[in-house]
């Protein structure tokens, strides 16, 4: 339906459209008829068909079309309506939500959301006390409708004009003289709700929505002591399995109001209530009600976080503070594994976080009595945490979804990040305990250890080594010598052994002697699929922080590394880590090892790069040259002799301290070896720009290391890219030159063919630019970008 003129939005056709919109099986059509109802929505017409539409013979979907049309034009074009008309829009809204009391409920809502918006745009001028008068108004005896549909609709109105005013158009200096009438009219609504809620004979469905009508208050930042009647009425009510949810809600979000953490006295009111939850709190854990422990602990996960500064400060409510904070450690503890058996634990984790933040910000008398008495309480939720970290059975493990396992992975980050944390306030001492404990665990006989227990306390380990410095730590040494006592007989344990050792790597650079225990453990991991991703990330690591030390297991580490590759063993991202590894391994060597190294490392691929070249272009060669492509340019990202000078100092190895490499460097031979066979590459693979990129990143990479040591290649790299651009013009060739630009261009020996190179992009450009081809744009911009250079 799509009407010539405003004539055409009558109530008949309005019911035509709605039919359409809702029956009709055409999707165009609904949507066609959907945007012509839109129209009539806010046209004048609306006033006239709107009321029609609201008569109790239509069907409610017809009704409540009138009531959001009604809606629609108080909130949005409240200017249009005359001020002689507020009374009357009034009267009519009243009269029709009081019949709707006892009519269609979706009806009804919008009919109170259109009454909300009418009431926040008169007052308080227009409406004084148009709270009040909504109350009044519906208590009154009101002949056909019964009270209880009557209290219904009073509540649904009183919990819809606060939810209102939060989405409300109102400008911003009425926003807040609406803000401050409103909180006002508080004093009308509370001891309504009160009476509701403590009456004996009030049905559940009205305490509900008195519970619904007390969370929709408290955004308007309800005075928390102005609502500590309801809040307490709410905690009775958490005993009615009907009323929990919505009381809990109510609680939760009464007490998360920023501005109520002012309240102190109301605040030390409600730890008590809080803490008598816990009887009620173990039955549902003891029962397996997940829903009732978690509700619980929202709340008292919710009042210790937002307030535990100002619980804190009163020193003398130290022990029921203290009683909180351990109800939530219980919390943190819940039995079951998270996310299958339980959901409740991860609330808790940003408790800790808190509590940890208010407690080191005292100043420094204050802090010590406090870290006296919460020290043992944090010494206990690593405990806990560590315990919640546990793997279960492989039986159970397997029968998770992979959602599941995602879930408990995350969590497991999160555990991380907390005991990470947790570490500035316990400090060394805590990764004493957790040594002791695993050494313990490692060295008793007696008893069998669980693989999940040892994993657990290596991934506390790991979570704190990883981003915190461990050098100091006297217990490191120790934790290297038992990892070799580790039976590894499982893949999670195996991973989070690989990890450990990676966090420590430069702790192993610092104490070079220890290598020997733990690098055979990842070269023997490299061969195993399923710890790919920490066996390589690992090796990576320790080639990084090591590779002066690494010169004796040099020969082994690149044959383990050569054999896996050809095995095709890693997936194409592990695979360039693991060249990564290689490159960073390789600077630290003589010259002429590197070299040896490098040739029985690429030779392999060179020939099956030449075999690649001769076939005809096809989608499954084009992803093999790219891998070979990518193996090389991640190889030369880190393959960088020049640091071995930079880095000398007075600790340094012999090998830091070896005179200046003469002759050219490694990489520049390998590229000027395997230069004629890229050219024939890029030949057949011109115009696919996944191959051209991945030819100009391996130059990139190299250029970007080796600065000024790429000298030799300037000139014929510079005259490939001019053909390369000239032929096909591609961005990544932009990209490469842009590097090029940036480092020679200043260089007399060099500037001709980079003048040369620069003048020919800048000419195929501009020309492209002037045909308006579709990727002008791109590539100019690039151009500038050289230039400003």
């Amino acid at each position: 339906m799509e009407p010539d003129t405003a004539a055409d939005f009558t109530v008949e056709n309005v019911e035509k459209a709605l039919h359409q919109l809702y029956y009709d099986p055409n999707i165009e059509n609904k949507n066609l008829a959907q945007k012509w109802l839109m129209q009539a929505q806010v046209s004048p017409q609306a006033w006239q068909f709107c009321w029609v539409l609201l008569r109790p013979e239509k069907v409610p979907e017809i009704q409540y079309f009138g009531a959001s049309a009604l809606h629609t034009k108080i909130s949005r074009y409240w200017a249009d309506i005359p001020a002689e008309q507020y009374d009357s829009l009034k009267t009519q809204l009243f009269s029709q939500i009081a019949r709707f009391a006892s009519g269609s409920k979706i009806v009804l809502t919008r009919l109170c959301v259109a009454l909300a918006s009418l009431a926040l745009n008169m007052m308080p001028e227009a409406w004084p006390g148009a709270v009040s008068e909504m109350v009044r108004m519906f208590q009154e005896e009101g002949g056909e409708v019964d009270g209880r549909a009557r209290c219904l609709a009073l509540l649904e109105l009183l919990t819809v004009l606060p939810e209102e005013f939060q989405t409300s158009r109102l400008p911003q200096y009425r926003k807040g003289q609406v803000r401050g009438a409103l909180g006002r009219e508080w004093t009308a609504v509370y001891p309504l709700l009160q009476q509701l809620l403590r009456q004996p004979d009030s049905p559940p469905l009205v305490k509900a929505r008195v519970l619904k009508c007390l969370s929709s208050w408290v955004l308007l930042d309800v005075p928390l002591n102005e609502s500590e009647g309801l809040v307490e009425a709410s905690f009775t009510a958490l005993a009615d399995p009907e009323l929990f949810d919505t009381a809990v809600e109510a609680i939760v979000n009464t007490i998360s109001q920023p501005d109520s953490q002012r309240y102190v006295n109301t605040l030390l009111k409600l730890v008590p209530q809080v803490l008598q939850l816990q009887e009620q709190l173990r039955d549902a854990v003891q029962n397996g009600d997940m829903e009732t422990s978690h509700g619980i602990c929202r709340i008292a996960v919710s009042l210790g976080e937002n307030h535990s500064r100002a619980l804190l400060e009163q020193v003398e409510h130290w022990q029921s503070f203290l009683a909180l904070v351990n109800m939530i450690m219980f919390c943190t503890g819940i039995p079951g594994h998270y996310p299958v058996n339980e959901t409740t634990s991860s609330l808790t984790l940003t408790f800790w976080y808190t509590l940890q933040d208010d407690i080191m910000s005292f100043e420094a008398e204050k802090q010590a009595v406090y870290l006296q008495v919460y020290r043992p309480v944090y010494f206990q939720l690593v405990d806990v945490l560590l315990h919640k970290a546990q793997f279960p059975t492989d039986e159970e493990y397997a029968s998770w979804s992979s959602d599941e396992k995602e879930q408990f992975r995350i969590y497991r980050v999160d555990i991380s990040d907390t005991l990470m944390y947790v570490y500035e306030m316990l400090g060394a001492e805590l990764l004493s305990n957790l040594y002791d404990k695993l050494g313990r665990l490692l060295t008793n006989t007696e008893q069998t250890t669980t693989w999940q227990h040892t994993e657990a306390l290596l991934y506390g380990f790991q979570s704190i080594a990883e981003t915190i410095d461990v050098n100091y730590s006297d217990v490191i040494p120790g934790l290297i010598g038992l990892i070799p006592r580790i039976n590894i007989n499982n893949v999670q344990l195996a991973d989070t052994v690989m990890f450990t050792i990676g966090a420590l790597a430069e702790w192993l650079a610092d104490h070079p002697v220890m290598l020997s225990s733990v690098l055979p453990l990842v070269l023997q991991a490299l061969g195993n699929p399923d710890l790919s991703v920490s066996s390589v990330s690992t090796l990576k690591k320790i080639c990084r922080e090591c590779k002066y030390d690494l010169p004796p297991y040099a020969t082994n580490i690149v044959a383990v590394s050569q054999e896996v590759l050809i095995k095709q063993i890693h997936k194409t991202s592990q695979c360039m880590w693991l060249m990564q590894a290689l490159g960073f391994l390789l600077s630290a060597l003589p010259v002429e090892e590197i070299l040896r190294n490098l040739h029985s490392l690429i030779t392999p691929y060179i020939q099956q790069l030449e075999k690649l070249a001769e076939e005809t272009p096809n989608p499954s060669n084009k992803l093999a040259i790219i891998h070979i492509l990518g193996l090389l340019s991640n190889l030369f990202t880190t393959l960088d002799i020049t640091k071995q000078e930079e880095e000398s100092g007075e600790n340094a190895p012999p090998v830091k301290s070896a005179p200046p490499q003469t002759g050219p460097n490694p990489v520049v031979v390998v590229l000027q070896q395997v230069f004629a066979l890229i050219q024939t590459v890029l030949s057949k693979w011109l115009n696919d720009s996944q191959v051209v990129e991945a030819v100009c990143a391996i130059f990139e990479k190299s250029v970007k290391t080796l600065l000024h040591d790429f000298a030799p290649m300037v000139s014929q790299l510079s005259e490939m890219l001019g053909q390369m651009y000239s032929t096909i013009p591609q961005a990544s060739a932009l990209d490469l030159t842009r590097q090029m630009v940036h480092i020679f261009a200043s260089e007399t020996n060099h500037f001709p063919p980079i003048k040369a190179l620069f003048e020919l992009v800048t000419s195929v450009t501009l020309t492209i630019f002037q045909q308006g081809r579709h990727a002008g744009n791109t590539q100019l911009q690039r151009v500038k970008e050289i230039m400003w250079f």
